[in-house]
């Protein structure tokens, strides 16, 4: 159950990392006048939508964990709590439950999307100094 939970936020943060460059692609392969401002946009309800769904899964994530565990989340000691949970899964157990407290994962994505954000402008400003290097080394080899 772990190694589905893993792999699964494992392939949001490969969509959080990779959804600016695909953006990217869409748009200069489109006709589209203001291609800066149409990635920001896109880039911007993307990002914010990635961010969302990460946090979420992230939450539920460990429920899901606590639950598969034997955890017993509406006891109301210790002993219903940790009742059905092997002894060998308590450590994980309580580790989990600390995770899940705390910040919410509304607040946690909120935090994600105002991080990543300016990991947005990076992608474009890299890749349009990396096309101007090609365009550059591309008119000098034309020319010799």
């Amino acid at each position: 159950m772990e190694v589905i939970v893993t792999v699964i936020a494992l392939l949001l943060f490969v969509g959080l990392i990779l959804s600016p460059f695909l953006i990217l692609r869409l748009v200069n392969k489109s006709t589209i006048k203001f291609k800066f401002i149409s990635y920001l946009i896109i880039g911007l309800i993307t990002t914010a939508i990635n961010a969302l769904v990460f946090a979420w899964w992230a939450y539920t994530s460990d429920i899901i964990l606590l639950k598969h565990y034997g955890y017993n989340i509406d006891g109301m000691s210790e002993r219903e709590y940790y009742g059905k949970v092997l002894p060998e899964n308590l450590d994980r157990v309580k580790s989990l439950e600390i995770s899940i407290m705390g910040i919410g994962w509304p607040l946690k994505a909120i935090m994600t999307f105002v991080f990543n954000s300016p990991y947005l402008f990076i992608v474009y400003f890299l890749t349009y100094l990396s096309g101007k290097g090609r365009a550059k080394k591309g008119l000098n080899f034309k020319t010799e």
